[in-house]
């Protein structure tokens, strides 16, 4: 595998790891609610689009850190995968 292509596999694992590290601290210290409880108001509401959304916040900090350094494609790939949760949260936002 290139090295291009490494570094745009990185992003994006860094990425995901940082959304669902999002998705945990949101759940576990943001809600007034139970971690379970606060699942089960998610899915009743069908709030998954807002939570993905605040979610992905993370990666703001992540890609400036990536650009700062002067890691171009792993920018890109975090990049890419914000744009693959805009995409989701748009989906989930109309079903």
């Amino acid at each position: 595998m290139g090295t291009v292509k490494k570094d745009i596999l990185i992003g994006v694992l860094i990425s995901i790891f940082a959304t669902v590290a999002g998705v945990f601290l949101y759940l576990e210290y943001f809600s007034k609610y139970s971690f379970d409880k606060t699942l089960q108001l998610i899915q009743d509401g069908k709030l998954y689009g807002k939570v993905l959304s605040l979610a992905a916040i993370p990666n703001l900090f992540i890609f400036f850190v990536f650009t700062k350094r002067k890691e171009d494609n792993k920018a890109k790939g975090v990049l890419l995968t914000t744009i693959l949760i805009a995409i989701t949260t748009l989906i989930l936002k109309f079903f």
